[in-house]
């Protein structure tokens, strides 16, 4: 898709999900998603299975994808939600995902299973393996599965938060198409790579990490280089190698950084994640791996990717562990903020932000070029176009 879009009201700090509002550090004003016309999320919900049963795809699988892609929203990764839908119905119309199919299990001990995608849609395989781990963490306290065969799977907490509303930490890693070049490199060979951990704490509250171990998504690239302005150091290298503030060399020839940027400023380490994902998945899991994945939306063959779900039972170790995790919570969220910021939040304040702005509009705000690809989609396909609140 053509559009690339986040809430104005963020700005992404750690990977995806770990968002602070710029407003409340810098001073700057920036427009509001509240502005913004909403849509009912049950209404979000009906209109991507409508479209992707109308190209073929299974109910059952239809509404997985549903269920990820209009929490992503929801949550306010709008990267990541409708805004990805058109990938998927094209990967379901060309043929090159399939839908006819159930993931299998390869090979499965008490606490680990292996299990072929059979090249589903990636919320099919995601909801298959993460239900699997957390029925083995509650059998015999932890449940580790990896799978071959799948594809893009949405968001990475939706999968970490499954275990978690059980009562168990809940983690999910995925490879990706190769967009990130390793520190000191010129070439890209890993993808973005992100990962998620998912933790109850008392009192209804939880800790959700979402990330990607590149500083920068690829769309907020391609974002700078439609408004022709600057991305900011870290961001991405050129086909040399160095760093570069204009975007399009990055995007011609050149990669994403690993999270932290350069070598000088930690860049190493979010090379580091990127390989550990690429291990838990690709390797593990005999996938396609690194550089032998396709290219981003390159269907010539398919994605087989790697992906890795993880369910941990906090019971069969130290009791209290969600007292403690609130405390930790509430320890960070209580210091003294830096000056110029309103408060210090924790990974997942900034998605119940937005949920809560949702819940008072009485939906899900989206840009309006997002409302006229929706309608474009709609009569696309001949299926009803989704009613604004």
């Amino acid at each position: 898709m053509a559009v690339v879009l986040m809430s104005s009201r963020y700005a992404f700090n750690v990977g995806r999900a770990f968002r602070i509002s710029i407003a409340s550090c810098s001073g700057k004003k920036y427009s509001s998603s509240q502005e913004w016309d909403a849509v009912p999320f049950d209404e979000v919900k009906r209109f991507i299975v409508d479209c992707m049963v109308k190209v073929g795809t299974k109910r059952s699988h239809s509404e997985l994808l549903a269920d990820n892609l209009a929490t992503a929203d929801h949550r306010g990764h709008y990267s990541h939600g409708l805004n990805r839908l058109d990938m998927y119905v094209h990967d379901i119309q060309s043929g090159i995902t399939v839908s006819e199919k159930e993931p299998t299990v390869l090979q499965e001990l008490a606490a680990t299973a292996y299990v072929d995608g059979q090249n589903l849609l990636g919320p099919v395989v995601g909801n298959f393996c993460m239900k699997l781990a957390i029925q083995k963490a509650e059998q015999v306290g932890v449940g580790w599965v990896v799978a071959k065969g799948s594809n893009h799977y949405g968001i990475a907490g939706w999968y970490a938060m499954q275990a978690s509303k059980k009562g168990l930490l809940g983690m999910s890693f995925t490879n990706t198409s190769p967009l990130q070049v390793p520190t000191r490199a010129r070439k890209a060979i890993l993808g973005t790579n992100p990962l998620s951990l998912a933790a109850p704490a008392g009192d209804g509250d939880s800790f959700v990490l979402d990330m990607a171990t590149s500083t920068a998504a690829l769309g907020k690239i391609e974002l700078h280089d439609r408004k022709q302005i600057p991305i900011p150091d870290g961001w991405g290298v050129d086909s040399n190698g160095k760093m570069s503030n204009d975007p399009k060399p990055v995007l011609d020839g050149g990669g994403l950084m690993p999270l932290g940027g350069s070598e000088v400023t930690g860049g190493y380490k979010g090379y580091g994640l990127a390989m550990l994902v690429e291990i838990f998945c690709g390797i593990l899991g005999g996938a396609a791996y690194g550089p032998n994945i396709r290219r981003w939306k390159n269907t010539d063959r398919v994605a087989n990717l790697g992906q890795c779900f993880i369910a941990i039972n906090p019971d069969a170790f130290a009791p209290g562990f969600e007292v403690r995790m609130k405390d930790l919570i509430d320890t960070c969220r209580e210091l003294k903020p830096a000056e110029g910021c309103d408060k210090v939040l924790v990974a997942g304040d900034p998605e119940r932000q937005h949920i809560d702005m949702c819940q008072k509009r009485g939906g899900i705000p989206y840009h309006p070029n997002q409302i006229k690809y929706g309608k474009d989609l709609a009569a696309k396909l001949a299926v009803e176009p989704f009613k604004l609140c």
